[in-house]
């Protein structure tokens, strides 16, 4: 069940200093102009400087993961967050290795295409666009291939908002024997995923995401023993997740141009992120918007792709109304005229858009959000925004599921 709309009064965060749009996306998102100012001195990418603040932010994303053993490193990588996922599974899976990716929607459909690009066998558990996989069902295929060695989960499915039982399938694929990677590019800095309670191998993440700094660079927490291990895997030379943590563990410099301001305004992203009460502030304000958007969202008679029990606190999937004035463009543009970005849908089989809860917003602008979405309809003439049937018909399915 969504919290009670029972939330204390708080300072409304600054709004966008510039006036520009909010950015309702999973990322990249809206950031605080504390980041953006960050961005405005220059850095040599070899000079001391540099190089101690490449350190202090691998130190802080390590924290993050509850790693108190030691046993864990972080290699950033330029990028984008696609870049990151094809490096990790390009460096930790071997040649002859095999991979189960785990699907419901556009980037564990994403997973397995990188799967083909680099020559790695895969077996793919596809759940359409929004039913999580579950353990059994993991259980199962393992017991039934042998060959596979690594599972790949996504945490957050950002095609649909689903959060994805990670803790469930890692215990499925320890209990048989394999390893997990982990894709929390859309969880990571606001949802847990604490080493001591949910065991994994590697997982990556994006600068512009949770955390709220802006594109340009992704990284890869992992053991050391799979780091050591992965000498030699990759099929890129950009992309190995090795011989970049070798380099910078002995030189403290990354191998190729790094995006230097990027660098900086993620570590000021990161001070923030600290500031707010890490993982579990971070968390709690995506889930208080998420709260009084889903609920004022519902009261103009919009509804969510996904019942409560599945809903992520990082973005939510809605059904476009049936009502014959709805044109999601013209929405899209009314919108975005009032201050607002939305995303729209990725879903296969029912029309829909998605409304993304992080970046520097809090429950203020939420319920500003409602507002604009309840004027738009009433300026495109829509009375009600009830889906179609066939909408409701889908979402049956998942609550069969």
């Amino acid at each position: 069940m969504l919290a009670e709309m029972k939330f204390a009064a708080s300072k409304p965060l600054d709004k966008p200093a510039m006036g520009e749009p909010y950015l309702l996306t999973p990322g990249p998102l809206t950031t605080a102009y504390s980041v953006k100012q960050a961005m405005l001195r220059d850095w040599g990418s070899w000079d001391g400087d540099f190089r101690a603040m490449t350190a202090e932010m691998r130190r802080r994303l390590l924290a993050l993961t509850g790693d108190s053993r030691d046993e864990f490193d972080c290699v950033p990588m330029q990028g984008s967050g696609s870049f990151c996922v094809e490096a990790m599974l390009g460096s930790f899976v071997p040649k002859d290795g095999k991979v189960l990716v785990l699907a419901n929607g556009a980037y564990g459909l994403r997973a397995a295409q990188t799967m083909q690009y680099i020559g790695r066998a895969y077996t793919l558990i596809d759940k359409g666009d929004y039913l999580p996989p579950r353990g059994d069902e993991v259980a199962a295929a393992l017991d039934a291939d042998p060959a596979i060695t690594h599972v790949i989960a996504i945490h957050c499915e950002t095609s649909s908002g689903i959060l994805n039982p990670v803790a469930e399938i890692s215990e499925a694929v320890y209990a048989s024997g394999r390893k997990l990677l982990v894709d929390s590019m859309s969880a990571f800095g606001a949802i847990p995923l604490d080493v001591k309670e949910i065991r994994y191998e590697a997982m990556v993440s994006s600068a512009n995401k949770c955390i709220e700094g802006v594109p340009g660079f992704g990284f890869v927490i992992a053991r050391k023993s799979e780091l050591e291990a992965a000498k030699g895997r990759s099929h890129s030379l950009s992309l190995d997740v090795h011989a970049q943590w070798a380099n910078m563990n002995k030189t403290g410099q990354w191998r190729y141009t790094p995006p230097t301001h990027v660098v900086a305004a993620f570590l000021e992203a990161l001070r923030q992120h600290e500031a707010e009460g890490g993982v579990a502030g971070r968390g709690a304000r995506y889930t208080r918007n998420r709260d009084v958007m889903v609920a004022g969202m519902r009261e103009l008679g919009f509804e969510t792709l996904l019942k409560d029990r599945w809903l992520s606190p990082i973005i939510v999937t809605f059904f476009n109304p049936a009502h014959p004035n709805f044109v999601f463009e013209r929405f899209y543009q009314l919108m975005k005229q009032k201050g607002f970005i939305i995303y729209p849908g990725k879903l296969t089989v029912v029309d829909s858009f998605r409304i993304g809860c992080i970046g520097q917003m809090d429950e203020h602008v939420m319920r500003r959000v409602v507002r604009a979405a309840g004027e738009s309809l009433r300026e495109m003439g829509v009375d009600t925004a009830a889906p179609p049937e066939t909408a409701l018909a889908e979402r049956a399915k998942l609550a069969a599921g």
